[in-house]
C-alpha cells in the first residue's frame, strides 16, 4: 500500500477489484453481455490506484479485455470468411475448396477457443493474486 493511500481507500479498491473479477466470471453465463460493465468500472477507478500494487490489477483486466476482444473478432472474421459470409463463395463446388474452407473455419474456431481459455486463465490468475494481496505481472 502506498503512503498516500488510506487503509479505507485501499480496502475499497480491493473490494472493487473483487467485484470486477466476479463480473468477468459471471459474464461467461450471460453470453458476454456483462463484459462491458467491468471494463467501464476499471476505466472509471483506474486512476484511484495509481502508485499502488492495485494499479496492476486494473491494467491487467483492461488488457485482458481488449486482447480478448481483438482475438475473438479475428476468429469470427476467419470463420465468416471461410464460410462465405463476406460474399466470397469459399464453399464452392470443388471438394478441395470445401475442405480448405472447413479447415480455415476450424482454425478460426481454434483461435476463439484459445482466446476463451486465455481470458479465463487471466481472470483466475489475477483474482488469485488479488486475494493473496499481490500485484499481477
Amino acid at each position: 500500500m502506498s503512503d498516500s493511500m488510506s487503509k479505507d481507500k485501499h480496502r475499497s479498491l480491493v473490494t472493487y477489484n473483487h467485484i470486477t473479477y466476479f463480473l468477468y466470471v459471471i459474464s461467461y453465463f450471460t453470453a458476454g453481455l456483462l463484459w462491458i460493465v467491468p471494463i467501464v468500472m476499471n476505466y472509471a477507478k483506474r486512476h484511484d490506484a495509481n502508485g499502488s500494487w492495485l494499479a496492476t490489477h486494473f491494467d491487467w483486466q483492461i488488457k485482458t479485455f481488449w486482447y480478448s476482444i481483438v482475438w475473438f473478432v479475428i476468429g469470427v472474421i476467419i470463420i465468416t470468411f471461410a464460410l462465405g459470409g463476406f460474399g466470397v463463395s469459399v464453399l464452392a463446388d470443388s471438394g478441395n475448396i470445401a475442405i480448405g474452407s472447413i479447415l480455415l473455419a476450424g482454425f478460426g474456431l481454434l483461435i476463439m477457443t484459445f482466446t476463451f481459455i486465455w481470458h479465463l486463465y487471466r481472470i483466475v490468475r489475477g483474482w488469485i493474486a488479488l486475494t493473496d494481496g499481490r500485484p499481477v505481472p
